[in-house]
């Protein structure tokens, strides 16, 4: 992506280096590609004096507001961008999870009901929707919108929001058929994608007691992870999944060093929107190694903390009634500290 982009940024800027178009390929370069938001916001700034009608600068300033944790200034970008292009799905479903991050889940609830309306009963919308439900604790609001999701479903993500649906429910059983459906059916756009789906049959199959199917699930997600680990040592959601497999095969001093690498390849210094996410990842590898009080330590300070989820796919922030109910928190449970996590008003 880097260099193809590189390219086109160079031969835009040497035939029309001030034209609005030319400033906007140069604002996504420095956002996505070098994750430079200071500069990026800069030359967005500039365009929307170019382009004062239009919605994709606004849009984009507020995806790099975000980044840098101003999420209510990004949310008023993104609410300018929705006044000039009221009915653009896109723009509705990020300026959804933008509140739902503020935990204005009212604010995001109707956003995705206007775009239920632009696009009626589109399963992907309804599950992300659902995930709003989820993580306020209203899982069976949440199941009547995920009703109609099945191994077939093409989207990995809404894929994934039924499967934790199915976890926060305790129905490892179909969480396991549903699962091992897709793995035998699905084809899969990449061996990244397939390695994410054995992942979570791996805990639905250690939730079900299945230890030997559990291993078997996990050491081949672990092999495929640990190869794209080495072509993208600086890939950090490839670090952050094989940290969880090597978890699920019991590699503990691997599994944490790699979830600490993660976090290191994108810090919530760097990242506000999705760094935290990384650390919230070690947490669940704390977890499941019985380290309890660093693990609770991460997550207190993670709910305190707006940011996209890395644990819940799809799912926009960690929330008490995430860990008041999902098992993979369960070797907290017993813990005093996790259980007033698990009470606590977030704000």
């Amino acid at each position: 992506m880097g260099d193809a982009a590189k390219r086109a940024l160079d031969n835009a800027q040497r035939l029309e280096p001030n034209s609005p178009e030319t400033l906007l390929a140069l604002g996504y370069y420095q956002y996505r590609v070098l994750r430079d938001y200071g500069s990026a916001k800069t030359t967005f700034v500039r365009v929307s004096e170019m382009l004062p009608g239009s919605s994709e600068v606004r849009r984009a300033l507020g995806g790099i507001l975000a980044r840098e944790g101003q999420w209510n200034q990004s949310v008023a970008y993104l609410e300018q961008a929705l006044t000039l292009d009221p009915h653009n799905v896109e723009l509705l479903m990020k300026a959804a999870s933008t509140y739902a991050n503020l935990l204005q889940f009212t604010a995001a609830l109707k956003l995705y009901d206007r775009v239920l309306e632009i696009t009626p009963s589109d399963p992907d919308v309804m599950a992300y929707k659902a995930s709003i439900y989820q993580v306020e604790g209203n899982l069976q609001q949440a199941a009547r919108l995920l009703s109609g999701i099945n191994e077939e479903t093409p989207s990995e993500v809404t894929f994934a929001i039924k499967t934790t649906q199915l976890r926060l429910e305790r129905n490892y059983g179909e969480a396991v058929r549903l699962l091992q459906a897709r793995l035998a059916q699905f084809n899969f756009e990449s061996q990244y994608s397939k390695a994410v789906c054995q992942i979570s049959l791996a805990f639905a199959q250690s939730f079900a007691g299945d230890t030997a199917g559990t291993k078997v699930t996990a050491e081949e997600a672990r092999d495929t992870l640990e190869q794209l680990y080495r072509d993208e040592p600086d890939n950090e959601f490839v670090a952050a999944w094989l940290s969880q497999a090597y978890a699920m095969v019991g590699e503990k001093d691997s599994a944490l060093k790699v979830a600490e690498r993660a976090i290191v390849l994108l810090p919530s210094a760097k990242d506000r929107a999705w760094g935290p996410g990384f650390e919230e990842n070690l947490a669940l590898i704390q977890t499941i190694f019985g380290e309890k009080s660093r693990a609770i330590d991460t997550l207190s300070q993670r709910l305190k903390t707006p940011g996209e989820s890395n644990v819940y796919q799809g799912v926009a922030v960690l929330t008490s009634a995430l860990l008041r109910l999902d098992p993979i928190w369960d070797p907290l449970r017993s813990d005093p500290g996790f259980q007033k996590l698990c009470e606590e008003k977030q704000k």
